[in-house]
């Protein structure tokens, strides 16, 4: 994947900063995919998820900066993650489209599901609203218990495990053990917000010196961006 320009960088942003996170997600990828008329929503979530660390690698670096609050202390922690031991890699033969259970057939949730479902006023109407959307198969249910929900989403998990990653944390202020959701698009949007602000106050900080216009200042490469700075300063 090709790394993004610094005008490339901006417009990015300014477009994605007024969306959705999901669309934000969609948003980058839709700025190097080139995979012909089909769209990335209809994508499954692990392929999703697996592209958006790959593009973390080639626009920010494998290295991930994350934190979580402790739900008991609320004490912040900080830590590191590494895309490639978050993006495993899964052979042909692995990946599967559908799952079967008790005779229904299931799809692979895509990002749209998740929008559709996110419009649900609670969480087990959205996990219903999923089920429901994904279901090609089989008879229809006479009603969703709580126990079919959870088969239905442990073998989709099963099934396209890339499609939501957690960690198991542990506070070292006071002990306590909790599951941590990974959203690979957050990453995304903070190493582009990031970038940015940076090129924004480069070009602020070369203008105020030098009279050029934003165009002008991002037509230099970095390295040379970074000396005038040196220069001036900044």
């Amino acid at each position: 994947m090709p790394a993004l320009s610094g005008s490339e960088t901006l417009t990015l942003w300014e477009r994605g900063k007024p969306c959705h996170p999901l669309d934000r997600a969609l948003l980058a990828l839709r700025a190097v995919e080139r995979s012909g008329s089909e769209s990335v929503a209809d994508w499954p979530l692990g392929r999703r998820n697996h592209a958006l660390l790959e593009l973390h690698a080639a626009w920010f670096g494998s290295q991930l900066e994350a934190w979580a609050a402790c739900p008991a202390c609320s004490e912040n922690m900080e830590f590191e993650l590494n895309v490639w031991d978050l993006a495993a890699p899964q052979r042909d033969e692995e990946r599967q489209s559908t799952v079967a259970v008790d005779e229904q057939i299931f799809r692979l949730p895509t990002s749209r599901d998740v929008a559709y479902a996110a419009k649900s006023n609670s969480e087990r109407g959205g996990a219903i609203a999923l089920l429901e959307r994904c279901r090609i198969g089989g008879a229809e249910p006479s009603g969703w218990t709580d126990e079919i929900i959870e088969r239905v989403g442990d073998s989709l998990a099963a099934a396209d495990p890339m499609a939501e990653t957690r960690l198991a944390l542990t506070c070292p202020a006071c002990g306590h053990e909790w599951i941590e959701r990974i959203d690979a698009a957050s990453f995304i949007w903070a190493g582009l917000e990031a970038s940015a602000r940076r090129l924004m106050w480069e070009v602020h900080s070369l203008a105020s010196a030098y009279g050029w216009t934003e165009s002008e200042t991002l037509s230099l490469s970095a390295s040379r961006r970074a000396l005038y700075l040196e220069m001036v300063g900044a």
